[in-house]
């Protein structure tokens, strides 16, 4: 009865290897939103971070004109240069606000 095949009657089934894993629970959602920002003498910077969690209130982007702000400050600092004045900044990816109403008009054929 050596090499003959006996059926045992609690087998495991073939796929005894798949163990049934539950879903995991959402993570909060911890990161940066990256912005450019255009200084008053016409230069630029591209990603900028700022935390993501700062954002998104009532205020909506404005929080990130002050973090920016304290980071060329500090950045002044370290380099031994007068900080920039911010003109304006937007979300990296995004047109800024006049770009956008001037694409608008032109596709209206205003």
């Amino acid at each position: 009865m050596r090499g003959s095949a006996v059926k045992k009657p609690f087998a495991k089934p073939a796929l005894s290897h798949y163990v049934a894993r539950m879903a995991r629970k959402p993570t909060k959602y911890v990161g940066f939103v990256l912005f450019d920002v255009v200084y008053e003498d016409g230069s630029q910077r591209s990603n900028r971070k700022v935390p993501a969690d700062m954002l998104g209130g009532l205020d909506g982007d404005e929080p990130a004109r002050a973090i920016i702000a304290a980071q060329d400050r500090e950045i002044a600092a370290k380099s031994g240069l007068a900080p920039l004045n911010i003109k304006s900044l937007h979300r990296s990816g995004e047109k800024p606000k006049k770009e956008m109403g001037a694409a608008l008009r032109a596709s209206r054929g205003a």
